[in-house]
């Protein structure tokens, strides 16, 4: 006697009901664009009030969504629309509300130093053996270097074409906020400036170079010590990225918060025209971003003679995790395993994509160079040539300490800015915009480490090209 499987009803009608909220949250979304679309042509004429209630309407769909969904991303997102709509209808009370911004803005300050010493002391020192690491070791940061400083030209040239951030109107007040006169500094003081004389004073005034500088310093003295010294050492470096990566953790749960108050700040103080500026900088850095895939990392393939549609399925999984959890470090298992599959030697893959994670993230690095700008031309100021050259120069180095963490990048931004005098505030009109941009950025850089390996592989002449023509993406039996 056959027993009949019943179907499990209360997943089904789950199923059922999420799909009709979805359908629900879309219907509401088309009818309120529809509804300003049509106001705006002077098709009709509809009350205030009425557009009022629906855009609010729709906004606590959003809201029921985001709690149901519990991800981080949705609250983000969900909080720069509450943001816009409460800076446009309340602009009185919004342009009180920058108090949660300068919060977050001071938690992920105190982050800057304890993550990049920690991240660059066991990057460094990590691989004691230098002499056994070092051929490796001076390839792959030969070519981090090359393509991250390609990455960082191409997002330079593409925010001075695009001009993202010319024409903001920014308010008396606001514009001479965190924007301190700055001297201009001679070619010695330039290069005496990047050079820590008191590691302390250096974290105190947010001098990233510096601790940069120190940090690396450091890392190679480990290196050099008596393994059982070392390992100590590089235990704690470890202990602390990890607890700085659960430090910012934390305060990124903080981020909708900064999210809404920024915007309703942004749009209460400089109206709806801020949103102009974002869309266009989110265009340029995708546009930047597929340049450099298309003419930087695709040529590289082609030279070197990759199968490119294999190399695509190892590297898609991995890019795809990264793309939708803005976290290099979520698909770095699957990284490895792929390329370990694809023909590349376990240990280059075991050298090489751990250390790309600091020295060749080439999406952050053309997004740093890009945004660093975007937040000058928000404010108004003129950055001579010779001065974008300088803050290339400088992120060159300051962008080597930030793997893994999602939107950690924002901690780099924050330290160029204000090492170069620039104001801040812009920066939280971009955090409307980050998760956006981070998703694209991170992808990128999953994707050149992948690349990266396989370039040291060759160079070292053990890429196993039958492997990478047999590779079918599957997991092997």
């Amino acid at each position: 006697m056959k027993v009949k499987k019943c179907p499990n009803k209360p997943a089904e009608m789950k199923d059922k009901y999420k799909y009709l909220f979805r359908i629900g949250l879309f219907t509401g979304i088309s009818l309120v664009i529809l509804q300003h679309t049509g106001q705006h042509y002077g098709f009709w004429n509809l009350h205030p009030l009425f557009l009022l209630i629906s855009r609010w309407l729709v906004i606590s769909l959003l809201i029921i969504r985001s709690f149901l969904k519990k991800s981080l991303t949705t609250w983000i997102l969900t909080s720069m629309v509450i943001g816009v709509e409460f800076g446009f209808d309340l602009p009185g009370i919004a342009v009180h509300l920058n108090l949660f911004s300068k919060i977050f803005l001071q938690l992920v300050k105190t982050i800057i130093a304890p993550l990049i010493f920690s991240t660059l002391v066991v990057g460094i020192a990590g691989h004691a053996d230098l002499k056994q690491v070092g051929r490796m070791g001076w390839k792959s940061i030969l070519y981090f270097e090359v393509v991250s400083t390609i990455a960082l030209f191409i997002g330079l040239a593409a925010i001075n074409l695009s001009k993202a951030g010319v024409g903001v109107v920014i308010p008396s007040g606001l514009a001479m906020q965190n924007a301190p006169e700055v001297k201009a500094q001679t070619f010695e003081e330039i290069i005496l400036h990047i050079f820590p004389e008191n590691i302390a004073k250096a974290i105190y005034e947010g001098q990233v170079l510096q601790i940069v500088v120190f940090s690396i310093l450091f890392g190679i003295s480990v290196a050099l010590l008596r393994e059982q010294q070392r390992n100590r050492m590089v235990g704690f470096a470890e202990t602390l990225a990890n607890t700085m990566f659960k430090f910012t953790n934390l305060v990124m749960y903080f981020a909708p918060v900064a999210v809404f108050a920024a915007i309703a700040y942004s749009v209460g103080h400089m109206g709806l025209g801020i949103l102009t500026n974002l869309i266009q900088l989110l265009a340029t850095l995708y546009a930047a971003l597929t340049i450099f895939v298309l003419l930087v990392l695709l040529p590289i393939l082609l030279f070197l003679k990759i199968p490119l549609r294999n190399f695509i399925r190892a590297v898609s999984e991995p890019a795809t995790i990264a793309f939708a959890t803005t976290s290099s470090e979520s698909a770095l298992p699957k990284a490895i395993e792929n390329m370990e599959q694809f023909g590349v030697p376990g240990k280059i893959v075991a050298f090489v994509i751990p250390t790309g994670y600091s020295f060749n993230l080439d999406g952050t690095s053309l997004y740093l160079s890009l945004a660093t700008i975007f937040v000058a031309q928000v404010s108004g100021i003129h950055l001579p040539i010779e001065q974008q050259l300088i803050i290339v120069f400088t992120l060159m180095l300051t962008s080597k300490g930030v793997a893994g963490v999602p939107r950690a990048s924002l901690v780099i931004l924050l330290g160029t800015a204000a090492s170069f005098g620039l104001p801040t505030w812009p920066i939280f009109i971009i955090l409307g915009i980050d998760e956006l941009m981070d998703m694209a950025r991170t992808a990128v850089n999953v994707i050149g480490n992948c690349l990266a390996t396989v370039v040291v592989a060759k160079w070292e002449n053990e890429f196993d090209y039958k492997k990478a023509n047999a590779y079918t993406g599957k997991m092997p039996d």
